[in-house]
């Protein structure tokens, strides 16, 4: 049969509510659409098939009146391992973290932009309390957002009664660990129980959901102390949201990027210790390159996505935005690992990785990407100082924008209800690149076309792990090359760092990339860099 060559009804645009019932189908219409596939069928074909599609729109019908939850995943999902790649993680010596041996400031306002070592030291010691950490950022966050427009609510009665409980755990002799009692801010497409949880978007303005996700029931564990659900461009597209445009701290006149806006601006001007933000397709990466935040976008199946907004089911990610390397595996270790209900997420193990020599690594670039600007150059240096091998590698050479069609349908399936309603219209951007057209326009994507484009991201795994060959890693300047959307559709980890400033005074950065599951690896690598570096230390908006 020819007929289920289509996604849905890829004869007629969505109706929105309260639109008239589209004109019975004829054979003219099956003609036109045959078009989409690059198909033409003769008038005998079209008779035939004639009877057999107006029979799956009837059954189109009856699909979309049963109950379909948001993040109820399709029955076809995508896993790197199915390319026949290895889990098998790299882990590091076992060490124990040291806290440094720190005295309290005379002026608290000088830990606005201290790491987490140096602040868990200052808790720990009772020196600060969590209570005074706390006043200390909701301040400094509120006259931020003035400028910059990253928060969407603050969660501060929640947050003070977690102070409370956290200082008194202190008094008893109970330390959690690194993040107990560190201020934090979550994008608001994770659900925090008795708070707006508004995906950036006019239409889930008013929506609460009654469920911690599963990164916020796992930091409230680890004695992080949430005060803000932060800013992202609408349903996690760019850095406008329904409340206006986040902005970046070092140039106000800028956006701050996105779709993690809120996070990376708000963590990048010391409104919060870090941020849990997520990236389909640059979300992580992007507004920290902007805003020169330290972003670490995990593999994908390593972060459970349990109450996130989804997006894209096969390629959405969890991660943190934070100010340092040491700062994100500090986070990440805190939220890896499975749930029981995100069933993309593998039980593979983990260690946080600390003081790793990585003289001797195997370390792959592509030096056309480093002839434009000496800064990127210099972190090949920098690394080859490290002791570090570099090895030229090829990127596979693939059709990536052709094959992010895919996010494109996963995204009009997951918000098929908004198109439907009309109530797409209530987004702030009615652009043809803004999600209202492009849930549309997928709407018309055959489904031969889409299952073509996933199979051919599963021989893209298999070609990026061939091309990676020996090397435990490789850096790239973050927008050259294909290496972003390559590794989004691939699944492979990332860490982004500041590496420099342009005449403007604001930052620029680059990407670590790693292979599949190896995080600790990937942070050793970043951390070493990092650390014989100075670029994360800036301080906007001081």
């Amino acid at each position: 049969m020819l007929w289920p060559l289509f996604l849905a009804v890829v004869l007629v645009v969505s109706q929105g509510a309260g639109s008239p019932s589209p004109a019975p189908l004829d054979v003219a219409d099956l003609e036109a659409a045959g078009r989409l596939s690059g198909l033409a069928f003769t008038p005998s074909e079209l008779e035939l098939m004639l009877p057999g599609v107006i029979a799956d729109l009837a059954s189109y019908e009856r699909l979309r009146a049963l109950p379909v939850p948001h993040a109820l995943p399709p029955a076809l999902a995508f896993s790197p391992l199915l390319a026949g790649v290895s889990a098998d993680p790299w882990l590091p010596p076992e060490r124990q973290l040291r806290l440094p041996d720190v005295r309290r400031p005379d002026e608290l306002s000088e830990l606005l932009f201290a790491d987490i070592p140096t602040l868990a030291a200052l808790l720990r010691s009772r020196q600060v309390s969590c209570e005074e950490l706390l006043e200390l950022h909701l301040t400094r966050l509120r006259a931020l957002d003035e400028t910059l427009h990253c928060v969407i609510s603050y969660t501060e009665e929640r947050a003070r009664a977690q102070a409370r409980s956290l200082d008194a755990e202190l008094a008893a002799g109970r330390w959690r660990g690194p993040l107990h009692g560190i201020p934090w801010g979550a994008k608001d497409l994770l659900a925090v129980r008795g708070a707006p949880t508004t995906w950036g978007a006019q239409p889930f303005a008013e929506q609460v959901i009654d469920a911690d996700a599963e990164v916020v029931a796992r930091l409230d564990a680890a004695g992080a102390v949430l005060i803000a659900k932060l800013s992202l461009g609408a349903l996690a597209w760019g850095d406008v949201w329904f409340g206006g445009k986040t902005r970046n701290p070092w140039n106000a006149e800028q956006g701050s990027s996105g779709s993690s806006a809120g996070p990376a601006a708000a963590t990048a001007a010391g409104g919060v210790v870090f941020a849990i933000g997520s990236e389909t397709h640059g979300s992580i990466v992007s507004p920290s390159e902007r805003c020169g935040t330290t972003g670490l976008r995990p593999s994908f199946g390593r972060v459970p996505r349990t109450g996130a907004m989804t997006l894209c089911w096969s390629m959405d990610k969890l991660g943190p935005l934070t100010r340092s390397v040491g700062d994100a595996a500090l986070v990440f270790d805190a939220i890896v690992g499975p749930d029981g209900d995100d069933l993309s997420v593998l039980d593979l193990p983990w260690r946080l990785p600390l003081d790793v020599d990585v003289s001797g690594w195997k370390v792959g670039y592509a030096p056309s990407d480093f002839e434009q600007r000496a800064e990127h150059a210099a972190v090949l240096d920098e690394l080859r100082a490290l002791g570090v091998e570099l090895v030229p590698i090829e990127l596979p050479d693939a059709p990536i924008e052709a094959l992010m069609i895919g996010l494109s349908v996963e995204a009009a399936t997951a918000f098929d209800e908004l198109t439907r309603s009309g109530r797409d219209d209530l987004l702030v951007r009615q652009i043809a690149r803004a999600w209202p057209n492009v849930f549309r326009v997928a709407r018309l994507v055959p489904a031969v076309e889409f299952l073509r484009a996933q199979r051919l991201r599963t021989q893209l795994v298999r070609d990026l792990e061939r091309c990676l060959g020996e090397v435990v890693a490789w850096v790239h300047p973050s927008f050259a090359g294909p290496s972003l959307g390559m590794t989004n559709l691939t699944g492979h980890p990332a860490v982004v760092m500041p590496c420099g400033v342009r005449e403007d005074g604001t930052p620029f950065g680059i990407s670590f990339g790693g292979r599949l599951y190896d995080e600790a690896r990937l942070l050793a690598l970043a951390e070493a860099w990092q650390r014989s570096t100075t670029h994360h230390r800036g301080q906007p908006m001081r």
